[in-house]
Parts: C-alpha cells; structure tokens; sequence
C-alpha cells in the first residue's frame, strides 16, 4: 500500500471557505457557520482508507471528549466516488451514523475544497484558532495499523488544549501519513 504524507500547509495560513453539503443531513455546512467557536478542527477523512478505520474510534472519542468545548469540528471528503464508492456521499453518512460521529462529514465533489487546503491524504488534520489562521496541521498521533501504538490523539489533542488555553502550539509538528486523496482522473493537482 502507497502512503502519502500531508503537505504541511503554512502555519498561519487563513483558512479556505468551503460551502458542502453534510453527508449526514443534508444541509449546507459552512466555514462561516463555525466563526462563534474559538477553535476549529477540520479533518480530511474517507470511509475505505485503513489508516482512517485505525483511528474511527479515537476520531469518536476525540468529539465526544470535546463536545462541550469552544470547538467546532467538520470532516471532510474529497475522494472521487465513482473510483471510490464506498467513499460516495450516501456511504459517508452510513459510517457517521454507525460510528456515532459528532460532527458533520461533508462531501466535496468538485475537490476544489482539498485543494484549497492542500489535503494530501486521509486522515489530514488542520487546526484554526480563533482568528481563522492555522495553528497545527498534521497527525492525529503516532499510531498506525499494525504498529501497536494506541491511538489517542495526542498531537492534536495537545494543539487543540493550546488554542483553547491561549497558549502558544508547540511549532514541532508531524505530517499526517495515510492514504492519497483519489482525484479524478485529471483532477490531480500535485
């Protein structure tokens, strides 16, 4: 299996707008929608990657564990459907449900979301503070299928607690490792 590292977007970067259907819902979700929290996590993630199953259960534990904080938390995918239908919107919304995610997990058909965000590979994490700029990007934690590691994390939960505590994210950060986003074909932009 190919894995791909995320591209590490610029640290201070504001985040892009995105305007997506919830997978879940039905209804629009936007970055503007999100402007009253302090934080905001996005995740790039899809349904068939097994770097993304490994961590299902620490991405559930994550929401819940911040569900009342000044957080808000999206999940994005960005993979081509017709390639990849087990990531198609209605599968999405399937393992939200089964899964019990706490946030929305929005479709980005066009990709023109994931290029934006320079997302590179599921999962791939970016946290904004409350000025919309971006304070960690990278991954979720250290463990990967196989490896032994539990997954907790960590790395994102350590940024997050920063950002909601005023106080400074450490600046040594680690790229995310998964699969690639699936473009269509034509589509790729790196």
């Amino acid at each position: 299996m190919a894995v791909e590292k995320s591209t590490m977007l610029a640290l201070g970067t504001s985040a892009p707008d995105f305007d997506l259907i919830d997978t879940v819902t039905g209804k629009n979700v936007r970055l503007g929608d999100m402007a009253s929290r302090k934080a905001l996590v996005i995740i790039f993630l899809c349904n068939h990657c097994p770097f993304v199953v490994h961590i299902q259960e620490g991405l559930v534990a994550f929401a819940n564990d911040y569900a009342e904080s000044d957080t808000s938390i999206v999940s994005i995918s960005s993979n081509d459907a017709v390639t990849y239908p087990d990531d198609a919107p209605e599968r999405l919304a399937a393992v939200a449900r089964d899964r019990g995610y706490r946030f929305p997990v929005l479709y980005d058909e066009t990709q023109e979301v994931a290029k934006a965000y320079t997302a590179a590979c599921t999962p791939d994490f970016f946290l904004f503070g409350p000025d919309r700029k971006l304070a960690y990007r990278g991954r979720f934690d250290d463990s990967r299928p196989g490896s032994g590691v539990p997954v907790t994390g960590t790395d994102l939960r350590a940024a997050l607690d920063a950002v909601l505590e005023d106080r400074p994210v450490h600046l040594e950060q680690y790229p995310s490792m998964g699969c690639s986003i699936k473009w269509e074909p034509g589509n790729e932009p790196y």
